[in-house]
């Protein structure tokens, strides 16, 4: 687990209600990249960004437990880019014991639309009687409601920034793990995963990445994760993603040799992947 903190604390904070007053961006771009901790720790120091304050609380730890059926259907129908798909979790809050049972479909139309129900924390790990019911008002999955069984689970810790020039969005996801149901697990401590969301146009934060040569990425926690513990599943998607950060090296499926091979050291990583951030971390710069 990566051991320091971001710097938040001397940002100016805002509230959960003015954080959605002002960038409830139902309508948005989201833009991915993965980034060093060097560079994102000097991401958030930037002037003029503010940070989501709740409780005294600025930086929350999630966890989500994703649902599919013992052949893949969510992740392969994500995997081969099929119109029609679906992706079912708990999301809890550890930091309040809050929780709800997440639904994301994306229909022919190529929309996605997630829906929400509160849940009990206690009862993240299963489907009840009233979360399959929930879940059999979408016709994409009804058909499979009940063969869905605890997959993965990840956790991660947040920080929610944002840009009053843009009225954009930032959330930071740092200190990522991924875990199977038998224990099998990998995490990214010196990787953080960021996110802008944006009314559309690029916000400072996704200029100032550029800047550094780091570039929107495709990543999902729960594909990538799934992909990066789970021999023989198609990952091609993902793969470029998987072998920089996860260590992982494709095979067949039925191989009996493991998927992961031993993740280079995180300085290593660094140096490959952002020759930026090397720079950055020899002069001292956010360290």
């Amino acid at each position: 687990m990566n051991d320091q903190p971001l710097p938040v604390e001397t940002l100016q904070s805002i509230n959960l209600a003015d954080l959605n007053s002002n960038a409830s961006l139902l309508t948005r771009k989201d833009r991915k990249y993965i980034v060093p901790m060097t560079l994102t720790r000097l991401l958030v120091a930037q002037s003029g960004l503010r940070v989501l304050e709740l409780e005294g609380r600025r930086s929350f730890r999630y966890e989500s437990v994703y649902f599919d059926t013992p052949d893949h259907v969510s992740y392969l129908a994500a995997a081969h880019k099929r119109r029609r798909r679906f992706k079912v979790r708990t999301r809890s809050y550890l930091d309040s014991g809050l929780c709800s049972l997440e639904v994301k479909t994306r229909e022919r139309r190529g929309l996605t639309e997630k829906h929400r129900l509160p849940y009990d924390v206690g009862r993240r790990r299963q489907l009840n009687g009233e979360a399959l019911e929930f879940i059999d008002g979408f016709d994409t999955i009804a058909p499979v409601s009940r063969q869905l069984v605890p997959t993965l689970t990840t956790r991660y810790e947040r920080t929610t920034l944002f840009e009053p020039a843009s009225r954009s969005r930032i959330t930071v996801d740092i200190n990522l793990q991924c875990k199977l149901p038998d224990g099998s697990s990998v995490s990214l401590p010196e990787i953080a995963i960021v996110e802008t969301k944006t009314s559309g146009q690029p916000c400072a934060i996704d200029h100032f990445l550029w800047k550094f040569h780091r570039r929107p990425t495709k990543i999902s926690k729960f594909c990538t994760g799934l992909a990066a513990l789970t021999p023989g599943l198609p990952a091609n998607k993902w793969n470029r993603v998987l072998r920089t950060y996860f260590g992982w090296t494709p095979v067949e499926a039925g191989d009996e040799r493991h998927r992961r091979r031993k993740p280079d050291p995180p300085e290593l990583r660094v140096i490959q992947g952002d020759r930026s951030a090397l720079r950055l971390q020899m002069e001292g710069v956010g360290s």
